[in-house]
């Protein structure tokens, strides 16, 4: 039993390399293989071209290619959101892969010398996965190395009930108050990553990957994340890596016979090396390096973030009860089914407010993309019921006054859109206030809202703070 190194730079082990003739079963499953992880990883939508060529920075260039994720012929609907039906993609991929395959079969067949085998397509298919893995999972794992995939609970947050929850919010919480391990997985993916680049460490970082991805896969169909086919498809490029590996531990251990490695990888000489060398030292250095300090430019420099970060109305933060609310003067007694007197107010460090009413608002089931405003971002309000309003406001310290925006920007843009038809708006064109509201602090804990409502009613609120120790934030 022993294991021979094939591909080396002597004649023999060359010849020995292209003598191997493949059966034509395998010959037929390479083909498969071979045009169903190219149809997965080379982007087929055309869109997509025009969006990465018209990018806002260098950073979102690179952000296009290592991101990208196949979606042509996706489903709607629950399950091909959160569910098996998400991986409609594939299926289709597949089965054009299968029809490819078999007309390339036909006409090699046909062929007065047919191929014996596909050792060097074989090799390059596998730099091409490898490389793929490498980009995806070390923008992923970006994410986490600088802690913005999962921000920390809002007050808002640890005042909702458990059962006003979306299932994946409640998981995401639970990584955003555990910030160092969250940052530690991102090292993890990093380093899964990088060792994608090199052949001899290949197989280490797929069995990395293959491991994290699939904790990341089936935590999203347990929680409804909605990225259980992306990260899937992590582990499909991994396992692919890893099957020779596991064929010759097999062979070696078990049937305890002779095994080689792999049986071609190209000698570089001279010129083609140098260039060879200049070009992976550079993919390496672009999506290693250089994105690594973009990223956290375009995070903390640039503010795109999923939390807000503008301070609030100084030494408000906290929650409060409602204890008097008037309407155009007349005061309504607290009932905690009333769908207009506010039951609790809480104002978060940063410039939200919240309060709570028995009225149902819509939800946004998104994860909180990171934007470049505040009032854009959202992650503190997805994936949340339990009739509480979120409102950006901007606060003027001489004129002690609150101008409020609904942070459901989206339906908020698109009503706004159907009163403005035929004056051309611009799509996110910025703060737009709803109301403002003066207020007045009898005390630290004490404050007055006044003004009117984006109904033009007059509004009279007396907000009493109580104090609350939140054992969560004793950790961050």
């Amino acid at each position: 039993m022993s294991i021979s190194i094939v591909g080396d730079n002597t004649t023999e082990s060359r010849q020995t390399t292209y003598s191997q003739i493949w059966s034509n079963s395998e010959k037929f499953f390479f083909r498969l293989a071979f045009l169903f992880f190219l149809l997965l990883i080379l982007p087929v939508d055309l869109s997509y071209y025009k969006d990465l060529f018209h990018p806002k920075s260098f950073f979102w260039l690179l952000s296009s290619i290592a991101g990208y994720r196949p979606g042509w012929g996706q489903l709607s609907g629950i399950s091909a959101h959160y569910g098996f039906l998400g991986y409609a993609t594939w299926f289709w991929t597949f089965g054009i892969a299968l029809i490819g395959s078999a007309i390339w079969s036909i006409f090699d067949n046909k062929r007065s010398q047919a191929a014996k085998n596909y050792k060097q397509l074989y090799y390059w298919l596998r730099v091409i996965v490898r490389y793929r893995i490498a980009l995806g999972i070390i923008a992923f794992g970006f994410l986490k190395v600088y802690p913005m995939q999962m921000p920390p609970p809002a007050i808002s947050n640890l005042e909702t009930n458990i059962g006003d929850y979306n299932t994946y919010k409640i998981y995401w919480q639970q990584l955003g108050i555990v910030i160092w391990y969250e940052v530690l997985l991102g090292f993890v993916e990093v380093l899964g990553g990088l060792l994608m680049f090199f052949r001899r460490t290949s197989a280490i970082g797929a069995f990395i990957n293959a491991g994290v991805l699939l904790n990341i896969a089936h935590a999203n169909f347990a929680y409804d994340g909605g990225v259980h086919v992306y990260s899937s498809l992590f582990v499909l490029f991994s396992i692919f890596i890893l099957l020779p590996y596991l064929k010759n531990l097999w062979t070696l251990f078990i049937l305890r016979k002779d095994v080689s490695s792999f049986p071609f990888f190209p000698q570089w000489k001279g010129k083609k090396k140098n260039i060879y060398l200049i070009v992976k030292s550079l993919i390496v250095v672009l999506f290693t390096i250089v994105y690594g300090i973009l990223r956290y430019d375009v995070h903390y420099k640039q503010g795109y973030l999923k939390d807000p970060i503008k301070p609030g109305l100084s030494n408000a933060a906290g929650f409060y009860n409602v204890s008097t609310f008037k309407l155009n003067g007349t005061e309504i007694a607290y009932s905690p089914y009333d769908s207009v007197r506010w039951q609790n107010v809480i104002f978060e460090k940063w410039s939200t407010l919240t309060y709570q009413v028995y009225h149902p608002f819509d939800i946004s089931l998104e994860n909180g993309t990171p934007a470049k405003n505040d009032w854009e971002r959202n992650y503190e309000l997805a994936g949340i019921a339990g009739g509480r309003r979120f409102l950006y406001y901007k606060l003027d310290t001489l004129k002690q006054t609150l101008l409020f925006q609904d942070k459901n920007f989206k339906k908020y843009r698109t009503d706004n859109n159907d009163k403005s038809k035929g004056k051309n708006r611009k799509k996110d064109e910025g703060f737009q206030p709803l109301f403002s509201l003066h207020y007045e602090r009898l005390s630290n804990d004490k404050i007055i809202l006044s003004g009117k409502s984006e109904n033009k009613d007059s509004l009279y609120v007396v907000l009493e703070r109580v104090r609350k120790d939140y054992p969560v934030y004793s950790g961050l």
